[in-house]
């Protein structure tokens, strides 16, 4: 195939119905289970254990271990693709709070341990170093707890910035995985030996399906729907086309695709099933109006993942979760609208943009670049009376100037104040254009943002 075939046309209106939004419960709920936890503790805790020292250092343990196993149901239940979670929040919150959520369940999990170690070595008269062989020598079903625990540490240490930028993808992915080893330990090691579980069954009983439903949402949603969602579009790659340096438009085909309902601007978790990228999922964003055949997305080589994907073959079968997101059309408020996108930012700019068009929007397009040979999709942007297309190559030490400065910005786009603005790129890009809106007068509710890490 050629890539004149894969030609994608300029941005025409195309109807698209605008959904209604929805308010979220998410938060609300999540602090609701957190007093519930709280309560279960208060009224499963004997009024005698605050009478020591070492009764109440270990019952406060307690609590720090029951908030961590909860803690982290919601934290799987955040990236477990839930609808419901998705539609209040949207994918790049949730995962924000995944994150959020993690440190503190690690912090948790420490504060269980040495609460639990101190409270025990007054109780038994011992000091801290000899009441760990002894509570492992008396208490067998310990073991399981000590092994998750360094499971849970190991991970969080991972998930660290530092170390983040130190290990591959795949290693980080390898090691992520063994926290469902660690979460396996630490339910067996509460049901068996908690003092809130042994001598209730309905206590037990409500933590196991406390579990149990939310391995069955990640059964769910992230491996049940995804394969026979696999199975009812049957997506393959039909072409990889190069679009500008570092840039290069993957099309999937399928068929009935209108029923994923997908918007401009929205993002699927996208598995190609090859070697080197059948072990992990990646967000990518449409940069076309889907067809009831076809989607594209338009990827920066920003990764070793996203750099792999130019080397894609035709015929490739393709798994996708989604779509995600909300930096959609029904975010705009205002009939006039600035896009400013940078590097394969202009990818979800662009299938924005028609959805855009489609409602009767006035756009301006402001595209920035390194240099002109990475002006992706340019020549898809053909200007109309309801669309200006502005480049902007160079970089800042060549042009003398930051072009998206308030200064520069204002007069690129004189009527900013009065447009809503949706900027997509790299989180620094994105950040300058926010701080420059605002200062040109654009209220906050009117700037919408997606960044695109590596």
């Amino acid at each position: 195939m050629t890539t004149t075939t894969w030609e994608a046309p300029p941005l025409a209106p195309i109807a698209q119905p605008r959904p209604t939004r929805t308010r979220s419960g998410v938060l609300p709920t999540l602090w609701l289970g957190v007093v519930a936890v709280l309560l279960f503790w208060w009224t499963g805790t004997p009024t005698a254990t605050g009478t020591s020292p070492g009764g109440a250092l270990m019952s406060l343990g307690e609590l720090a271990g029951l908030l961590a196993s909860y803690l982290v149901c919601a934290q799987l239940l955040l990236i477990g693709r839930v609808p419901w979670f998705e539609r209040g929040i949207g994918f790049d919150r949730l995962v924000a709070w995944h994150r959020s959520l993690g440190t503190s369940v690690v912090l948790l999990v420490l504060t269980h341990v040495a609460l639990m170690i101190l409270g025990g070595s007054l109780l038994d008269g011992l000091s801290v170093w000899s009441e760990v062989p002894s509570v492992l020598a008396t208490q067998p079903y310990l073991w399981p707890a000590l092994i998750g625990t360094v499971l849970f540490l190991a991970v969080g240490v991972s998930s660290a910035r530092l170390a983040r930028r130190h290990l591959s993808y795949e290693v980080w992915f390898a090691v992520h995985l063994t926290i469902y080893v660690g979460i396996f330990l630490a339910f067996a090691h509460q049901v068996a030996g908690g003092t809130h579980f042994v001598d209730s069954p309905v206590a037990r009983g409500l933590w196991v399906l406390l579990y149990a439903g939310t391995a069955a949402a990640l059964l769910t949603w992230r491996v049940v729907l995804p394969l026979l969602s696999h199975r009812r579009y049957g997506l393959r790659v039909s072409a990889v086309v190069p679009e500008a340096n570092g840039l290069a438009s993957v099309w999937v085909h399928g068929r009935g695709l209108s029923r994923l309902e997908a918007r401009g601007g929205q993002f699927f978790l996208v598995r190609f099933l090859t070697p080197g990228h059948r072990a992990t999922a990646h967000p990518y964003s449409l940069s076309l109006a889907p067809t009831d055949e076809h989607l594209r997305f338009t990827i920066g080589a920003l990764g070793d993942h996203s750099t792999a994907v130019a080397d894609l073959r035709p015929g490739t079968k393709v798994l996708v979760e989604g779509p995600f997101g909300h930096f959609t059309a029904d975010r705009a408020t205002s009939d006039r609208v600035l896009l400013v996108a940078g590097g394969a930012g202009i990818g979800p700019v662009r299938a924005l943009a028609e959805e855009l068009l489609a409602q009767g929007r006035q756009l301006v397009v402001l595209h920035r670049a390194r240099d002109a040979a990475g002006l992706a999709l340019a020549a898809e942007f053909t200007p109309s009376p309801s669309l200006t297309y502005l480049p902007v190559p160079g970089r800042r030490a060549q042009l003398g100037h930051d072009p998206l400065d308030p200064q520069h910005l204002g007069w690129l786009v004189p009527d900013i104040a009065s447009r809503d603005v949706f900027v997509c790129g790299p989180p620094a890009m994105v950040d300058a254009v926010a701080r420059s809106a605002r200062a040109l007068g654009v209220p906050r509710s009117a700037i919408h943002r997606e960044e695109l890490d590596s």
